[in-house]
């Protein structure tokens, strides 16, 4: 109510931006990922996981430039890495495609 549509949700301590370094201390991401034995990763990472993740449930690419922040579809796109899984059933769902259009006995892709 009467709140900036544009106002941001979190905010620093000082009311601004919140830097990667108020939200590293505030996690405790170093004691956390230290702990949990994964030294090399980085809060950044966790963007590349997500927008796989959306990716990988359908989210269409323009929405995920939008949900990252991103200026063009092809820095979006360096953020995806699908597993072989999921191409995978790439091949699957082309080969379905391709059998019900075509003929009951046509051609059976798989990742190489």
């Amino acid at each position: 109510m009467g709140r900036d549509p544009e106002a941001r949700l979190f905010t620093g301590p000082r009311g601004g931006r919140i830097s990667t370094a108020v939200l590293r201390d505030a996690t405790c991401w170093d004691e956390v990922v230290t702990k949990l034995g994964y030294e090399h990763l980085r809060r950044h990472d966790l963007r590349h996981t997500g927008l796989t993740w959306m990716a990988d449930a359908g989210v269409p690419v323009h929405v995920l430039r939008k949900v990252a922040g991103h200026g063009t579809i092809t820095t979006t796109q360096r953020y995806i890495h699908p597993n072989q899984q999921s191409i995978n059933d790439a091949g699957a769902a082309l080969s379905a495609f391709l059998k019900g259009d075509r003929s009951p006995r046509g051609p059976h892709l798989r990742a190489v």
